[in-house]
């Protein structure tokens, strides 16, 4: 018989992960937040949609989380109709959200208890990936429990890491999370002072392109802000504050100094305080242009 799945929070990526499922024959039970369209139209391709995360976890051998981070996380858990009553022995929970690892921890202790795997799963790449089954995923299970939820994974990850026990998943996605975010705050400061500067950003833009400090991230960002668009890096910017502050409470935990954290962090709370919040990552660069006066030309890169 098939694998019987849940997948609680089909928003930007849940929406593709969850759809994958179900194309590929896991039949799959949803449960969305406020936004119906995702829901429905899951629905209408063969999903049963779920009252609550108990209602959920009723009938599912695998029981997928997608959402914002590690309040939302626990509320799934331990809130009303939450799975931590009505879960059992037999099933695996895998939080595919980019939470904080203490929360995970005391999540895996909990459920250990009722004989219930918690795996932590983030993911890496867009929900252009989430659509087409292409998403990174980085795992930390043991590796019985790992062996048992790789083909559902499959369906929507194009690489699977399998990086350690529980908990590791999480942390690695932190540290991958801060790393991909410092490469933007450098890049939103450093366009603004080649512009100020006279330089020309097209030739600035080949020179690291066939250097050393090219990134995939600089070729997201630079490539579209040189031609007006700040959406190049799909994720949101609030979300991404969010993670750099898990990583910021990472280091504190294991008394570890973290001045290139802070000062990353401080770019991201700065652009959110000045409205750029629910923008994309390149946001960080429309908030430097306004705290400088300076703004970046564009026109199409060569």
């Amino acid at each position: 018989m098939a694998v019987q799945v849940s997948f609680v929070g089909v928003g930007m990526m849940g929406h593709g992960m969850a759809k994958n499922l179900l194309l590929k024959g896991f039949p799959t039970t949803v449960l969305g937040h406020k936004n119906r369209a995702p829901v429905e139209d899951l629905v209408g391709q063969g999903a049963r949609e779920a009252k609550n995360p108990a209602d959920a976890a009723a009938n599912a051998e695998i029981i997928f989380i997608c959402v914002t981070g590690s309040p939302q996380v626990e509320q799934i858990v331990y809130g009303e109709s939450g799975l931590i009553g009505a879960v059992r022995k037999g099933q695996i929970v895998v939080d595919c959200s980019t939470s904080e690892p203490t929360s995970t921890n005391r999540i895996h202790e909990d459920l250990s208890k009722r004989g219930v795997p918690f795996v932590d799963a983030p993911l890496a790449r867009t929900p252009k990936e989430a659509e087409l089954g292409k998403l990174n995923v980085m795992v930390g299970a043991e590796p019985e429990i790992f062996a048992r939820i790789k083909p559902a994974l499959e369906t929507f990850a194009e690489n699977i890491f399998h990086v350690g026990g529980p908990g590791s998943g999480h942390t690695m996605k932190l540290l991958n999370n801060f790393l991909a975010m410092g490469h933007a705050a450098l890049i939103a400061e450093v366009l603004v002072a080649g512009q100020k500067s006279g330089v020309d950003l097209e030739q600035f833009y080949k020179v690291v392109s066939a250097g050393g400090a090219n990134s995939g991230i600089f070729q997201m960002l630079v490539t579209n802000i040189l031609k007006g668009d700040d959406g190049g890096l799909p994720f949101l910017l609030r979300l991404a504050q969010k993670d750099l502050t898990y990583y910021a409470h990472l280091n504190a935990g294991m008394g570890l100094p973290s001045p290139l954290g802070a000062a990353v962090l401080q770019a991201f709370e700065q652009a959110s305080k000045l409205g750029y919040g629910d923008l994309m990552v390149g946001g960080l660069i429309r908030a430097q242009e306004q705290l400088t006066g300076i703004k970046i030309k564009t026109g199409a890169t060569g």
